[in-house]
C-alpha cells in the first residue's frame, strides 16, 4: 500500500513539474486565436513546401486561402499573408572515401518567405534547415529513398518553423498596434 502511495505521489510530482514549466507536445503551435484566415501565396505554386505548409495550417483549423481567392475576399477576411518566395536545396561536400567518391554531404534547405499583417509592411525572413547525409555507392537505390525521406523531413521542419514564426510575429504585431 505504501509503495502505491509513493508511486502516485511521484507520478503526480512529475506531471505537475512538466505542466508547470510550460511543456507542450510537438505539433501544438499555440497559434493565437486571432489568426483564423491566412493567405498562402507562392512564387511556384504546388511545391512540396507549399502543400505541406497548407496541410499543417488546415490541420490546426486555419482557413487557408490560396492564389485563386479574389482580392475583395482577402482584404476583409485575411488575418495574415504568407508569401513563399523561394526554396532551394544545396548539397555541400563534407568527406570523401579513399577511392575519391563522395562519402558524406551536408544538405542545406534554404527558404525565403514574407509574412504580412494588415496595415503593415511585409517581414522578410530566411531560414536554413541542415542535415548530414552519408552516401554509399553500393546502395544507390536505398540511399536515393533515404535522401527523399530526409528532404521531406526538412520540408516538414521548415513548415513547423514558419508556423512558429507566424505566431511570434503575430504576437509582436498585436503589441505594436494594440490590436
Amino acid at each position: 500500500m505504501l509503495k502505491r502511495i509513493c508511486l502516485n505521489v511521484c507520478i503526480l510530482t512529475i506531471v505537475l513539474t512538466i505542466v508547470g514549466c510550460g511543456f507542450k507536445l510537438r505539433g501544438d503551435y499555440g497559434l493565437p486565436t486571432g489568426i483564423q484566415q491566412l493567405q498562402l501565396l507562392a512564387a511556384q505554386k504546388n511545391t512540396p513546401l507549399h502543400r505541406i505548409l497548407g496541410k499543417q495550417l488546415q490541420g490546426i483549423n486555419i482557413d487557408v486561402w490560396d492564389n485563386t481567392a479574389s482580392a475583395s475576399q482577402l482584404d476583409e477576411q485575411v488575418d495574415v499573408i504568407v508569401y513563399l518566395s523561394s526554396d532551394q536545396l544545396e548539397r555541400r561536400l563534407l568527406s570523401l572515401f579513399s577511392s575519391g567518391q563522395v562519402a558524406e554531404y551536408e544538405l542545406v534547405y534554404t527558404i525565403k518567405y514574407q509574412i504580412q499583417f494588415p496595415a503593415q509592411d511585409a517581414i522578410e525572413i530566411e531560414i536554413d534547415v541542415t542535415r548530414e547525409y552519408q552516401d554509399d555507392p553500393d546502395a544507390v537505390l536505398a540511399k536515393s529513398r533515404e535522401l527523399d525521406l530526409i528532404q521531406n523531413e526538412m520540408r516538414q521542419e521548415a513548415a513547423n518553423r514558419i508556423i512558429r514564426q507566424i505566431a511570434s510575429s503575430y504576437s509582436n504585431w498585436q503589441q505594436t498596434t494594440g490590436g
